[in-house]
């Protein structure tokens, strides 16, 4: 109800079996996803939803009682944007969706992106740091493309060859880590290396601000 007079149009399944299917008919802008559901959790359904290719890219807010450091970790490695605990407030909810929203707000495909003096434009695949070309391999842009597309975030191995490999993709985790120094190589030249920032024990951040 809150989310309606705040002008979403709100899609309400009992299941993950029952919001699979309610995505397959009309893929939402975000999920507000309960840690506690019949049959499958939230939590591994969170981790099914990121795994597929059609909705790895949906924004996924966790809602749930468990409220202790440990669950809210948890919970955000799976992939979710944002974890709220029970009990929370309607105006809390709508203000976090909104956030949310803001920060996933997908560019075009086709839509350069510039982020500190990094400039990359998807169409002419190429790459530009302080207007100086930047050469690099197929996987490197992809990883790149990643990254600026999702700021501030961190992602741990298994989550970047999900996204830039591909689910179906069975590589070694380490692998992430080549591509991740070479990116850096590629950047250095330019100082813009710093923005791939690895977070000791958890992943890889791209450091927008």
């Amino acid at each position: 109800m809150a989310l309606e007079r705040a002008g979403y149009r709100v899609r309400h399944a009992e299941s993950a079996e029952d919001a699979e299917a309610a995505i397959r008919l009309s893929q939402p802008d975000i999920i507000l996803l309960d840690w506690m559901l019949p049959g499958e959790s939230g939590i591994d359904y969170a981790r099914r939803l990121k795994r597929d290719r059609v909705t790895r890219e949906l924004p996924i807010i966790m809602l749930t009682a468990k409220g202790d450091e440990g669950d809210r970790i948890r919970g955000l490695e799976t992939g979710a944007d944002d974890y709220v605990a029970k009990p929370f407030s309607p105006r809390e909810l709508v203000s976090r969706v909104k956030a949310v929203l803001r920060r996933v707000q997908p560019t075009s495909a086709e839509q350069p992106i510039e982020i500190r003096g990094l400039r990359l434009d998807p169409v002419s695949h190429r790459v530009l740091a302080s207007d100086k070309p930047v050469d690099m391999g197929p996987t490197e842009f992809r990883l790149l493309h990643f990254f600026m597309t999702h700021t501030e975030r961190v992602f741990n191995r298994a989550q970047l060859l999900d996204n830039v490999w591909g689910a179906n993709v069975y590589v070694e985790e380490r692998t992430v880590d080549v591509h991740v120094r070479r990116l850096r190589k590629a950047l250095a030249p330019t100082g813009h290396d710093a923005l791939v920032q690895t977070i000791r024990g958890a992943g890889y951040r791209f450091a927008a601000e």
